[in-house]
């Protein structure tokens, strides 16, 4: 990622948020912030209906290949979301999506290439990847997280996530670090000289 993209990303996530009526320490569901931006968001369910075909992709071999994408529309863009999947799946998804949009991403008619790879450069996928989860769990609420001695587990319960991108942010973020080392320190400071 271009150097002080992820210090970008902390505001923006947080401007975002705030847009939408959401605090650092709030649960974000990415359809609000779809809808913020009259994003459509339609599940594979409603757009295969009608295609036996694709649905029986998408429920098998699919299911694992395809999370969602954001798809050019007109002038505009809207989202495919696969309602297959989990809930806390679906959120990462759809938060990696918009990710795109506020990082105002390119995109091509083409979703993959002829060898079947995502179309999106490696460097606009990985923006996604972070601003997707700093929208989902913040820098301030994984500190805050981490200050309460929060596991994984109920990161993600808090914020509607998989416990993988609860770990993922928590350990990405330093946020632990950052408090262990806050700890240490004031231990240290507190402690009786010799």
């Amino acid at each position: 990622m271009r150097r002080g993209f992820k210090e970008d990303a902390k505001r923006l996530a947080l401007e975002v948020r705030a847009e939408i009526g959401l605090g650092p320490l709030d649960r974000l569901d990415p359809r609000d912030l779809a809808d913020e931006y009259g994003i459509p968001v339609y599940t594979v369910t409603e757009l295969v209906a009608a295609r036996p075909p694709a649905r029986t992709w998408i429920s098998g071999d699919g299911r694992s290949v395809f999370s969602a994408a954001l798809v050019p529309c007109g002038t505009g863009v809207l989202v495919v979301d696969n309602d297959l999947h989990s809930p806390a799946r679906r959120a990462s998804s759809l938060a990696h999506e918009m990710a795109h949009v506020l990082c105002e991403h390119r995109f091509t008619e083409a979703l993959i290439t002829a060898d079947g790879c995502r179309a999106a450069s490696r460097e606009d996928e990985a923006q996604a990847d972070w601003l997707g989860g700093e929208l989902l769990i913040t820098y301030t609420a994984a500190v805050a997280a981490a200050r309460a001695g929060w596991d994984d587990r109920r990161v993600a319960d808090a914020y509607g996530v998989s416990t993988s991108r609860a770990a993922m942010r928590m350990n990405a973020s330093g946020a632990r670090l950052l408090v262990q080392r806050q700890r240490a320190a004031r231990a240290r400071a507190c402690a009786p000289r010799r």
